[in-house]
């Protein structure tokens, strides 16, 4: 069943030990580092639990009939990639694209996976049952996931079992009869502080020996021993909603993920000291493209959003006729449209694979990975030349305007034609928190490496393409030639 705002908050007084300004706190939704984001994601929520919403963004539950998110949904048609999309979309445009972490990005990791839950069979049979059982559980409970699995920048020379200190990277530390003992530290925790659980894993490859940490392990947020050690929170250190829009209400923070001694019971457990099943994970099943695809939609919503305000910039400057920036603009349009594009291409050409579960578009959503972390730069110099020194000449700070003599200057030289001081600082702050805050340059970061090393995308997105039907052109044109020129066998001109 969707569950409510209120509901999600309520779920979130776990005792929660989050890490952030010098202390730890456990009431996140009440605390100014997180409240704001706990509140959008509530909203998110309350959007999907409205009866208004029901027919495009949820389905029916296969164990309880109850109408469930769609972001949960094991897709076994393009019908099923395409009625998922449009409720990702739909919930990506609430947020503007910029909550990248939300509930809906891990749903589609835990339905991929238990779509394949054969895959995690190989390791043991209860590790594919139980795979099944949480992600039901999840999905008709409507929990928030976020996952770490990515370990901590120690010492990259060497591999984990090898590091100073076999415990610095989250792993095994003992086996009990019940469940099992995990002791170290993982990151990204994007969203961690506000989820209802973490999804402990290793993405990076690993070596002979390290089967301690070659795992997957769904942990609650709240439980003993978890320690969320939050960066720095931007919508803290906003003055002001009107000073910086984007990251006082949508800054879903990230954090190191401390494990002292946590207990996870076997049920819990999907993975355990495999490494050949957690390398399978993100490739045999489709839920690094599911993932993924997810984060492709939200990415287009962004894009869209960066692109209204190029516009809204340019005609509040009268400047949008202008040729020079006519072209500024479809240029932006341009990066726009080959995202939403791809992302639709992921549909139409889906797979389908011998357990009936549809995978989106390999070459085309490994081509948004790949293309992404170049040209997201570009497009923010794009609008920064756009509004060049505007976003710089601005009050500094809404209660600017409270003064009344400087309210009288602000009024005389801040405005363009038909929009006021306030509307100008308005639209130009948002365009700011975007592109020159430090709220935006976590997100050029995170946009350039969300999916990974780009090195590593790229040689993967090797590994898709079609090179087979591309050498294959190659070859039918080589052969209609030779030194004495086109062999007879060609078409009569």
């Amino acid at each position: 069943m969707t569950r409510s705002g209120k509901d999600y908050i309520d779920g979130l007084r776990d005792n929660r030990r989050v890490f952030v300004d010098g202390e730890f706190v456990s009431d996140v939704a009440n605390h100014p580092a997180f409240g704001a984001a706990v509140e959008s994601i509530a909203r998110v929520y309350d959007m999907a639990n409205d009866p208004e919403n029901r027919k495009t963004m949820t389905y029916a539950s296969p164990t309880t009939g109850e109408p469930i998110n769609l972001s949960f949904l094991i897709p076994r048609s393009e019908d099923d990639l395409r009625r998922r999309r449009i409720a990702l979309r739909k919930t990506a445009d609430m947020t503007g694209g910029i909550m990248g972490r939300g509930p809906e990005h891990v749903a589609g990791f835990l339905a991929g996976w238990a779509g394949r839950a054969d895959v995690f069979a190989e390791g043991g049979e209860r590790f594919g049952e139980n795979i099944k059982k949480f992600y039901e559980y999840v999905r008709d409970n409507d929990l928030y996931c976020a996952y770490a699995i990515v370990p901590p920048q120690i010492d990259r020379s060497k591999p984990a079992h090898q590091q100073e200190d076999p415990h610095l990277y989250a792993g095994v530390k003992e086996e009990r009869e019940d469940g099992i003992v995990v002791a170290g530290a993982q990151m990204l925790g994007t969203g961690a502080a506000i989820a209802d659980y973490i999804i402990l894993s290793c993405i990076v490859p690993l070596q002979e020996g390290d089967e301690d940490y070659a795992i997957n392990a769904a942990i609650p947020i709240g439980e003993k021993g978890v320690k969320v050690y939050s960066r720095r929170s931007y919508a803290e250190a906003a003055n002001s909603t009107f000073d910086y829009p984007l990251a006082s209400r949508f800054d879903e923070t990230d954090a190191l993920m401390v494990f002292d001694d946590v207990f996870v019971p076997w049920e819990r457990v999907f993975v355990y000291r495999n490494r050949q099943v957690t390398t399978d994970q993100w490739n045999r099943t489709p839920a690094h493209l599911l993932g993924n695809n997810q984060a492709q939609i939200r990415f287009s919503a962004k894009l869209d959003l960066l692109a209204g305000m190029a516009m809204r910039v340019a005609q509040m400057n009268r400047s949008d006729k202008f040729p020079p920036v006519r072209g500024v603009l479809g240029e932006l349009a341009a990066y726009a449209s080959m995202v939403n594009g791809l992302v639709y291409a992921q549909e139409q050409n889906c797979e389908i694979d011998e357990f009936g579960v549809a995978w989106p578009g390999r070459a085309e959503n490994f081509a948004v990975q790949t293309l992404q972390s170049d040209f997201y730069p570009k497009l923010l110099t794009v609008v920064r030349d756009l509004t060049g020194g505007g976003v710089i000449q601005l009050p500094s700070a809404a209660k600017d305007f409270e003064n009344p003599e400087a309210a009288a200057d602000l009024n005389r030289y801040v405005q363009s034609p038909g929009v006021s001081s306030v509307d100008r600082v308005k639209l130009l702050k948002l365009v700011w928190d975007l592109v020159g805050s430090e709220f935006a340059g976590r997100h050029e970061q995170y946009e350039m490496f969300y999916a990974g090393a780009p090195f590593l995308v790229r040689a993967r997105m090797a590994q898709v393409y079609d090179f087979d039907r591309a050498t294959a052109l190659v070859d039918s044109m080589m052969a209609g030639y030779d030194l004495k020129g086109r062999i007879a066998t060609d078409a009569p001109r």
